[in-house]
């Protein structure tokens, strides 16, 4: 493809492009705001996952995790064991299914996440404060039309 060809696309596609990158860099930020809660509670984005997802959903099974908290299984090898050393979390077999596991909260889990969470809510909110509750409704309607984007 000549250099021109390239040129001409990226200009009749700098809307959708700056829109994307503009995002991301939202995202990021974001992102980076919201750990700090977080992290000052001595867990990290994916520890604070799971337990926010057993903590509202209660017992499940490791697949079911990773689904809901749209991880990859290897990285939530990682957190669960981890999570389970340091006492936040149990592994069992599954009584319908002894080839799977289920985690659940232990009180120690428990406790952090009813730590935690409250914190979280607070810095979440502060970090929206850039936006007034208007923007932020419009921003959760627009952004739910990506929600039934299918593969293009």
């Amino acid at each position: 493809m000549a250099n021109e060809d390239v040129a001409k696309i990226l200009e009749e596609y700098a809307l959708p492009l700056h829109a994307m990158i503009v995002f991301r860099r939202a995202e990021r930020t974001i992102r980076s705001q919201e750990d700090t809660a977080i992290k000052a509670h001595g867990l990290t984005p994916g520890q604070f996952g799971v337990l926010d997802v057993l903590y509202s959903k209660g017992p499940m099974r490791v697949c079911a995790l990773v689904e809901r908290m749209l991880a990859t299984p290897g990285n939530m090898t990682v957190i669960i064991r981890n999570m389970e050393r340091d006492g936040y979390i149990t592994r069992s077999p599954d009584p319908d299914d002894k080839r799977a596991s289920r985690i659940a909260l232990t009180d120690k889990g428990r406790a952090i996440i009813e730590e935690t969470l409250p914190d979280h809510a607070r810095h979440v909110a502060q970090i929206f404060q850039v936006l007034s509750k208007e923007d932020q409704r419009a921003l959760i309607r627009i952004l739910r039309q990506f929600k039934n984007l299918k593969d293009i």
